[in-house]
């Protein structure tokens, strides 16, 4: 789709749903010079506050969330380990992809927790506990991945410099 594309209902579509796309829908925009957000709450004009959006997730994960605070910790700490032991730029790469991978897969599941939460509110649901258990389950497993790797690349070089000393 090109950016200057807007979205249409599709011609089939049945009478039986017009409040989806009934012509006062905020889904249906009409071929204009300016599409219709009212689903959106807030459109970022520049890349600059997209940007800005982003990082406010990032501070706001940082802050309320203990275990994007000890990935973050952790990552870090496995990066300067990497540098301080001079592995080659192949094998950074490889702790740094991971440690990022651990700290995205993090932000999905406070995003996640967060709709499901909002969907939700304060009443117990299985599918609920499902979805969240999973995203925090995808969190393990790439942390444990993380720190298989790390050990795979850091712990022979760091075992040298030990002996050496």
């Amino acid at each position: 789709m090109k950016i200057d594309q807007h979205l249409t209902a599709p011609s089939d579509v049945s009478p039986s749903l017009p409040s989806l796309f009934g012509s006062n829908s905020p889904l249906l925009v009409k071929n204009s010079s300016k599409p219709n957000r009212g689903l959106a709450w807030q459109v970022a004009p520049n890349l600059w506050l997209s940007f800005r959006y982003a990082w406010a997730g990032v501070r706001y994960a940082y802050t309320t969330q203990r275990n994007f605070r000890i990935h973050t910790v952790i990552g870090a700490l496995a990066v300067s380990l990497g540098i301080g032991l001079r592995v080659t730029n192949v094998e950074m790469a490889v702790v740094g992809l991971t440690c990022a991978l651990v700290l995205v897969l993090e932000l999905l599941n406070t995003a996640l927790e967060s709709v499901v939460d909002l969907t939700v509110q304060k009443s117990y649901h299985e599918l609920a506990k499902i979805a969240k258990d999973c995203a925090a389950g995808a969190v393990l497993i790439s942390a444990l991945t993380a720190v298989f790797v790390a050990s795979w690349i850091l712990l022979p070089p760091l075992l040298t410099l030990i002996r050496s000393l």
